[in-house]
């Protein structure tokens, strides 16, 4: 009895084995046929879920931006411009006396904590590092100027054109540039912050129009993180999507070769909520000079010529949509006619 007992007991263990094997074996199997299914799907089309939404931006620039030189009354009475002809506008000052400096506050404090005149400024100009001598001029009894006018960050309100799989985004379709000086400006990062339309100036021939958005730059409101600003846009990740995106509902994105002149839409947020607004494909420059003016396009919808008089600066940005296919986003108004503008090609701003 015992013998057959213990066969049993063998029996029932092998069995178990086998069941259990052979289960994992099938759902691992299922699980890698999943996975070549959604590899092949993916792989096919690249796709991303269109913006349209107004979003709130700060920039963190890498050092402090000089913007020019001035001449300073000292001490002596006498006029001094001691960094006339040594920095450039558009020159980044990363350090005084190799002491980093990563804002103006701290370039301030750095100057105000001199104890004599030589000083060394560690520069970024264009692609490379260099060391500059200056002399600090003293103006009063305990305090030093350099003679530089300078900026450390910029603001200002645009429009997200997509999202991809990884949480990433692209904005505005264009760079953010220094308002004096016109250079791209490099960053060391910054922020995406919710943001309302308060207000729209419709644009008029010879004056374009503008948005203009209330932004509270606090932590509640703060969307994700801007990492890279180039000539094709703005990108970084996106932390509370739900927040920003109401309609995750993702589309197929078109080549330059798919664009043609015609029908098309463009999303926005210009009357408070999302919508799409009717416009015209009338030009695709397959070899523009300029990496953000491939597609001309006119603004047809009655509604947004009501509303905006056409494109509108804090557009930029706006998905271009046709055949249910994202083919660009909206970078520049015609100065003298709003209601035509240029587009950037989406091909160009996935590339960054």
């Amino acid at each position: 009895m015992r013998r057959y007992w213990y066969r049993r007991i063998l029996i029932l263990i092998v069995v178990f084995c086998i069941t259990v094997g052979g289960g994992y074996y099938l759902i691992d199997s299922k699980k890698q046929m999943f996975g070549q299914e959604v590899s092949a799907g993916t792989s096919a089309e690249t796709m991303v879920i269109p913006g349209g939404m107004p979003i709130g931006i700060y920039l963190e620039t890498e050092g402090v931006m000089v913007l020019g030189t001035d001449e300073i009354t000292g001490i002596d009475g006498l006029k001094h411009e001691p960094s006339a002809h040594k920095v450039k506008a558009g020159d980044y000052i990363t350090g005084i006396n190799h002491r980093k400096v990563k804002d103006k506050s701290q370039l301030i404090e750095a100057v105000n904590m001199l104890k004599n005149t030589e000083v060394i400024l560690d520069i970024h100009r264009k692609d490379e590092d260099i060391e500059v001598k200056t002399q600090a001029v003293q103006f009063d009894a305990g305090g030093y100027k350099l003679g530089i006018w300078v900026r450390d960050n910029a603001q200002g309100l645009g429009t997200v054109t997509f999202l991809d799989a990884d949480s990433r985004f692209g904005a505005l379709g264009h760079g953010i540039h220094d308002i004096d000086t016109n250079e791209l400006l490099s960053i060391s990062g910054g922020t995406l912050y919710t943001t309302s339309i308060k207000d729209i100036q419709k644009g008029e021939d010879g004056m374009p129009g503008g948005m203009e958005g209330i932004i509270i730059y606090n932590n509640y409101n703060i969307l994700g993180s801007i990492t890279r600003n180039t000539e094709a846009g703005i990108f970084g990740s996106i932390d509370r999507i739900d927040a920003l995106f109401s309609d995750q509902t993702p589309v197929s994105i078109a080549r330059k070769e798919e664009i043609k002149e015609g029908p098309a839409t463009i999303r926005c947020a210009v009357e408070g909520k999302v919508r799409e607004y009717e416009v015209e494909i009338i030009g695709v420059d397959h070899h523009t000079a300029e990496v953000n003016k491939g597609i001309i396009l006119k603004v047809t919808d009655k509604r947004l010529l009501e509303v905006t008089g056409g494109i509108v600066q804090g557009m930029s940005g706006s998905p271009i949509l046709q055949d249910g296919k994202l083919i660009g986003a909206v970078t520049h108004v015609f100065v003298n006619n709003p209601q035509k503008g240029y587009g950037i090609f989406i091909e160009n701003m996935l590339e960054q």
